[in-house]
């Protein structure tokens, strides 16, 4: 992949890879807003990362959970890491006024006609098997595009499944969600996106660019209580490649509520 990436002009929702210092600057920010202390406080005017993800009308014709949670995670990755929203990038300011406050996330669902509008917003998108998600460059919450705005918060909803373990053996990074918490698979999207943030700030530039050059593989499942009790000592413990997601309770979820654990097996295999 060329450095000067950058500077072609993107079709709708593309994903431009930040090369070199940028991809730096990235991986910086993003270790220093997992390092800052909780954003629970609001700020004067929050903003929001919306989420759009493609959600067929009946239940049973949804992409199953996992693969809808790892959309979501992989376009929130694919965000973060765009040239655009390095500095001189037109995503900077956005961006970088998002990160500093409290990263909210809002996830909605989309179909047909709906789906169809968003895609010349600005953002990306990133897929897993059938599943879709989308991203757009984060706002005030009050200042929401109205293409966005008619999306739907509610009705979330998606089959439990089980990942395809060929992936777990690759150069994947797993995201654990707490089997105990009754969330909706639009709330656990949001969590898998945070979940990720986290996760790359503490895996090294060189881990990060291979993971990027195998496809960004990520497998998100529902944790069993042994499997969760595991990595959420490894979290409490520092233990590397491990990062939880501790959410502010606005929905669904009591304030401070260990939602999802994501977990890079290379970089914990070598801390």
């Amino acid at each position: 992949m060329s450095d000067d990436a950058g500077a072609r002009a993107p079709s709708p929702m593309q994903w431009l890879p930040a090369q070199g210092e940028q991809r730096a600057w990235c991986l910086a920010k993003l270790r220093e807003v997992a390092g800052g202390a909780p954003r629970f406080a609001p700020p004067e005017r929050p903003r929001a990362m919306q989420i759009a993800l493609e959600l067929p009308k009946a239940f049973d014709d949804r992409p199953g959970r996992s693969h809808i949670l790892a959309a979501a995670a992989r376009a929130v990755a694919r965000f973060c890491l765009d040239a655009r929203v390095a500095p001189g990038g037109e995503w900077n300011e956005a961006y970088t006024a998002w990160v500093d406050s409290q990263m909210r996330k809002v996830a909605r669902r989309a179909r047909g006609s709906h789906w169809s509008a968003t895609e010349n917003l600005p953002g990306v998108e990133a897929r897993k098997g059938e599943a879709a998600a989308r991203v757009f460059v984060p706002g005030p919450i009050d200042a929401v595009d109205p293409l966005i705005q008619r999306l739907q918060v509610g009705g979330t909803d998606a089959p439990d499944d089980t990942p395809e373990v060929r992936a777990a053996a690759s150069s994947a990074v797993i995201l654990l969600v707490d089997g105990e918490l009754e969330m909706s698979a639009g709330k656990a999207a949001a969590q898998a996106g945070h979940a990720i943030m986290l996760l790359l700030a503490v895996c090294d530039e060189a881990r990060v660019s291979r993971w990027i050059e195998d496809g960004m593989p990520i497998v998100a499942r529902r944790a069993g209580r042994e499997d969760w009790a595991r990595a959420l000592a490894a979290v409490d413990a520092g233990k590397p490649g491990y990062a939880g997601v501790r959410d502010a309770g606005y929905t669904e979820v009591a304030p401070g509520s260990l939602t999802v654990i994501g977990v890079d097996p290379k970089t914990a295999e070598h801390g």
